[in-house]
């Protein structure tokens, strides 16, 4: 899913990396607004509200860029009348994309580190790689399976800083992040699939509207859980703001961000930069909620993004 290169006037390399490193900002913190959001919010209801929330954001976010000239593909997505299908295509989607990988991602941060959640979600498109082998859209080689074994043993290296077994709480939480990642893997290769029905900024947008309304009925269920009024003033502000934040900037704004970049970006070129979201991560955590950084840690996110890279550096289009 991208949008065509742009023709003409690009915008300076310095306003490139600017807009580039501010995705990636934004990414890292949000997984740290996580962390301090689940101080004051159980998992799931900080998950439902974000989702919710998110997708009631995107509206006044789409209605605004579809009339960018770099968004001259959703003005004529909006001009189409939408039909049962489509509305089936945004529910599945969103259910992979929106609240499978946003609700694992925040229960996930519940039992593990940043330093961990950061490396698996780095490991993007070895997800991606896997399902779009299962869908015939790339081939198999013996690079790409080598590049997957030493990612997943990186994976296994993180796993065992604190003893490998099923009741460790961060092998939980690893798990869980590692379930939302494979959403998010299983999205982007169905949209791959839908890259000529719809543009990329018509899907995110629809896709959060899809899936704020699959995950109301728990945001509502959450909400009458919290009891009375006192409990809901019994919230620290720095939950409420962790939430804000993940809904608006983690979703909304980063996304119109990254599909802006995608005009004059090439895909691979801007993954490329994506690598760099794992290490600011983890150095947020180190500086901002006090994790602790280890050697083991060290270790297996070079092997897992080594394997990552590995296979990127000599990978063709999804659609090639």
């Amino acid at each position: 899913m991208r949008i065509e290169t742009s023709s003409g006037g690009a915008p300076s390399r310095a306003v490139l990396g600017a807009s580039i490193g501010l995705v990636i900002i934004i990414w890292a913190i949000n997984f740290i607004a996580a962390k301090i959001g689940l101080r004051s919010l159980p998992a799931m209801t900080l998950a439902s509200f974000r989702v919710v929330l998110a997708g009631a954001v995107m509206l006044p976010f789409y209605l605004f860029c579809s009339r960018l000239p770099a968004f001259a593909g959703a003005a004529e997505s909006r001009r189409r009348e939408l039909t049962v299908r489509d509305l089936w295509i945004f529910l599945y989607m969103s259910f992979f994309g929106i609240v499978m990988n946003q609700v694992c991602f925040t229960v996930g941060l519940r039992y593990t580190s940043v330093s961990h959640a950061a490396v698996i979600v780095g490991m993007g498109p070895i997800y991606t790689l896997i399902f779009a082998v299962l869908f015939k859209l790339e081939k198999a080689t013996w690079r790409k399976a080598m590049g997957m074994t030493i990612a997943f043993a990186g994976i296994a290296v993180l796993a065992s800083e604190n003893g490998i077994s099923a009741h460790s709480p961060s092998v939980l939480g690893d798990a869980i992040t590692m379930t939302g990642s494979i959403g998010f893997a299983m999205y982007v290769v169905l949209g791959k699939r839908l890259a000529g029905r719809y543009d990329p900024l018509t899907m995110t947008a629809f896709t959060h509207y899809a899936g704020a309304l699959i995950v109301v009925p728990v945001a509502i269920y959450r909400a009458v859980t919290l009891g009375s009024v006192e409990r809901w003033h019994a919230i620290a502000w720095t939950g409420w703001a962790a939430m804000l934040y993940m809904a608006i900037f983690s979703s909304a704004v980063a996304y119109v961000f990254y599909f802006w970049l995608l005009r004059f970006l090439e895909a691979s070129q801007l993954s490329a930069f994506t690598y760099l979201l794992p290490v600011v991560a983890t150095i947020l955590g180190i500086l901002l909620l006090g994790e602790k950084g280890s050697w083991i840690q060290v270790l297996g996110g070079i092997m897992a993004l080594g394997g990552v890279y590995g296979i990127e550096s000599g990978r063709t289009s999804l659609s090639g």
